[in-house]
């Protein structure tokens, strides 16, 4: 991915602080923002005293916080707990929506963020309510439009799309490498190696660092990796061979668990969401 020249990292940077310090000042119960960004550009760590859905219209993106990544590809969301440090990493070109919300009187703390898939009326109700805001429109229709999206976010259904991160700086740097070069070739001995482990004790190790085992970690990254690849157009079966999965039909089975679909539906549902 090309280098942002400094300038527009620069003022990418300045817009992003005076919509922090508007979204902090602001004492409405819901506010909408909606951003276009450029693929290479993050979004430094930073958090909100809001709940904050972060809605993918355009593009892939990946949020990082201290509890794991999050990769949300288009006609996904990931809903933010307030007060969580994270980054925001566009991994394309994208385009987001963002609704901030107080935590409502009895929801429990949500724990971590998630991945919700977004249904066509929520999508529809994020765009008329950014358009009201941009119109300044604070009527009626403009509070029905924000309580009924509302009621929409909380029966949006989650996805695993969620990546554990090690806490280990020399195992969190082999991890970061294949997130950014993503091979067929990446072994568990080769990994214990580097380590200076045995095979056994790396595998001990690796499941207490992230939950789950290697070769389930890598599936999951590789998924992750590929989502980029997908939206850039390059056909599926090029992306399964190119993450190391023996066969197409391994990599939308890994797909379809992950994202409830295969890529190629995927990528029809992803294309008709962005039809705005």
């Amino acid at each position: 991915m090309k280098k942002l020249p400094s300038q527009l990292l620069e003022a990418l940077h300045d817009t992003h602080i005076r919509n922090l310090d508007w979204i902090e000042r602001s004492n409405a119960d819901v506010l909408v923002h909606s951003s276009e960004d450029p693929g290479g550009y993050t979004v430094p760590f930073h958090h909100h005293r809001r709940v904050q859905l972060l809605c993918v219209f355009a593009g892939v993106v990946l949020v990082t916080t201290e509890k794991g990544r999050w990769m949300i590809p288009a006609g996904h969301a990931l809903l933010i707990p307030a007060y969580l440090a994270h980054s925001v990493e566009m991994l394309s070109e994208v385009s987001m929506k963002s609704v901030y919300m107080f935590p409502r009187a009895g929801d429990a703390a949500l724990p971590a963020p998630e991945v919700l898939e977004v249904t066509e009326l929520a999508r529809s109700l994020v765009l008329e309510a950014v358009r009201l805001s941009q119109a300044e429109a604070n009527g009626r229709k403009a509070d029905l439009v924000l309580q009924l999206l509302l009621e929409e976010i909380a029966t949006l259904e989650v996805r695993p799309l969620s990546l554990p991160f090690p806490a280990d700086r020399r195992l969190a740097e082999l991890c970061l490498g294949y997130m950014n070069n993503p091979s067929p070739n990446a072994r568990l001995d080769d990994w214990a190696t580097r380590l200076a482990m045995s095979r056994r004790t790396f595998t001990r190790f690796f499941r207490k660092e992230t939950g789950i085992s290697f070769v389930t970690w890598r599936q999951q990254a590789s998924v992750f990796a590929c989502l980029p690849r997908l939206a850039e157009g390059v056909p599926v079966t090029h992306v399964a061979l190119e993450a190391g999965y023996e066969s197409v039909a391994a990599f939308t089975t890994m797909f379809r668990r992950m994202l409830g679909r295969s890529p190629r539906g995927y990528m029809a549902q992803r294309n008709a969401f962005d039809q705005d």
